[in-house]
């Protein structure tokens, strides 16, 4: 995507700026280096310790988990070696210059991440196509539609929906975002297609047909900013599994991070902030002058904060919906879906509890295959995090079967993970609800006093390693230009 940089890429080149304002008796100011507890080593947590660091700061960082990434989670385990499946994050668009910087920055191998494969499948209402067979027969699946929308396939439709606000954005920028902001922040995007005209039908069969049913409640803004963003096109992954990216900060980081400590307290007053936390052997403490937190809010609803927060902050916490996800993984023993079908790369799609089955393309050195078999959101992620795990994969097995018989004869062993089931995070990602960008966003991302907050949720690019990694150089940013009183002479 063309345009003017992101503001903040020059922190990653080139650090947080020292301070060299002097006050009105021309005396400099001296450097306010800050000792900064960071909860959470997610890639916001990590993002900021580092730039902290970089500028002088004392960042140390308390992990409940034994890893870092958050919900960045490679898994290579039960697979074969060299297969890997990418249980949380696993892609990076081309856009995202910020995640891109810090990729280009350790140096780790990208290839692409293909979505688009004509090759590829749909498979609705009992009807299996090729995807390119279904753009050239526009095939309706049964659905009841009107004779003009009859006439073009459903991805048409939607361009020709996104069309007038794609020409307002390219026109004007950030003030053409803020008002579309304010025109459509209560739509959902199912409302945003009936005003369009769109019939039942038709939405219906966008929903299935582009993978978007579960979000068709959701704020109609979130999908807009990813459409107009170019979130699914020219996307990468990095070979070896994206746990890579935030395992290349620790290095830097190892010796600043405690792993197995759930933070369960945060204190604050005039000199500094206190950090209760508990770990195998006990409760422990940490005081710093300032403190990024940068939980989910699932999990922050659960830690006690004195003193309580602001009304909106508290509001916030309470209120800002969490989607769920659920992914199936499934290793065979051969790459059936190349090698009798062709596929190389891409994902179909089905109305099948299933939803998506991705198709990898790296690992073909093993000989083996490792599928996603099952990417889905919402009532399906539900519905599959409620079965155990042994049971996701048999049902698993049998869906993938409808659309590839081959894998009844192929399949090896297969893992899950359902996120909303994770305690340390309590759901995949933040997903508006209509209307919640205008009530909550700025006291979701505003700082109480010395804590500052982090993580995807704060920024408007959710569900994104890229809004993470925001977060966490404004965060950065906040705290390296807070007046340490403890600094003035």
């Amino acid at each position: 995507m063309s345009g003017p940089h992101h503001p903040y890429l020059s922190i990653i080149r080139e650090g947080l700026r020292r301070e060299d304002s002097r006050r009105e008796d021309s005396r400099p100011r001296a450097a306010a280096h800050q000792r900064v507890i960071i909860v959470g080593a997610g890639m916001a947590g990590l993002v900021a310790a580092y730039e902290l660091l970089r500028a002088g700061h004392d960042p140390q960082l308390l992990e409940a988990r034994q890893r870092v990434g958050g919900r960045i989670l490679t898994l290579r385990e039960p697979f074969t070696d060299g297969l890997y499946g990418n249980a949380g994050a696993m892609r990076i668009p081309r856009s995202h210059e910020l995640t891109l910087a810090y990729v280009d920055q350790w140096g780790l191998p990208l290839a692409p991440f293909v979505v688009d494969n004509p090759q590829a499948y749909r498979h609705i209402q009992g009807h299996r196509h090729r995807v390119a067979d279904s753009h050239s027969r526009r095939d309706s699946y049964g659905f009841d539609l009107r004779p003009d929308e009859r006439q073009r396939p459903i991805a048409a439709l939607w361009e020709e929906a996104l069309a007038p606000l794609r020409r307002e954005v390219s026109a004007g920028g950030e003030r053409a975002w803020g008002e579309i902001a304010e025109r459509y922040d209560d739509y959902s995007l199912r409302r945003f297609l009936a005003e369009r005209g769109w019939s039942p039908g038709a939405i219906e069969l966008f929903g299935l047909a582009t993978n978007q049913e579960a979000l068709l409640n959701s704020a109609f803004l979130e999908l807009l900013r990813e459409e107009l963003g170019d979130c699914y096109r020219d996307l990468h992954q990095v070979v070896g599994g994206l746990d890579l990216l935030p395992r290349a900060f620790l290095p830097a980081l190892r010796d600043r991070v405690r792993f197995g400590a759930q933070v369960t307290a945060l204190a604050q007053d005039d000199q500094g902030v206190t950090v209760t936390y508990r770990t195998g052997a006990g409760v422990g403490q940490v005081t710093g002058d300032r403190a990024i937190v940068t939980a989910p809010l699932p999990v922050l609803r659960q830690i006690e904060i004195t003193p309580p927060f602001s009304h909106a902050k508290r509001r916030a916490i309470r209120q800002l919906h969490y989607e769920t996800a659920t992914k199936i993984f499934l290793q065979c023993r051969r790459r059936f879906w190349e090698q009798d079908e062709g596929i190389q790369g891409g994902l179909t799609v089905t109305d099948l509890p299933i939803r998506t089955v991705y198709y990898p393309t790296v690992g073909g050195e093993t000989g083996r295959g490792l599928l996603l078999a099952s990417y889905t959101w919402g009532m399906d992620a539900l519905r599959w995090g409620a079965l155990p795990r042994a049971e996701r994969v048999r049902l698993a097995v049998e869906d993938v079967a409808k659309i590839h018989p081959q894998i009844a004869a192929e399949f090896e062993v297969g893992a899950s993970v359902a996120w909303h089931l994770d305690e340390f995070a309590g759901g995949a990602f933040a997903l508006f609800a209509p209307g919640q960008q205008r009530q909550l966003h700025e006291a979701i991302a505003a700082p109480e006093g010395r804590i500052h907050l982090a993580g995807e949720h704060t920024s408007l690019t959710h569900a994104w390693i890229q809004g993470a990694i925001e977060s966490g150089l404004r965060a950065a940013l906040e705290v390296h230009q807070a007046r340490n009183p403890d600094a003035d002479s």
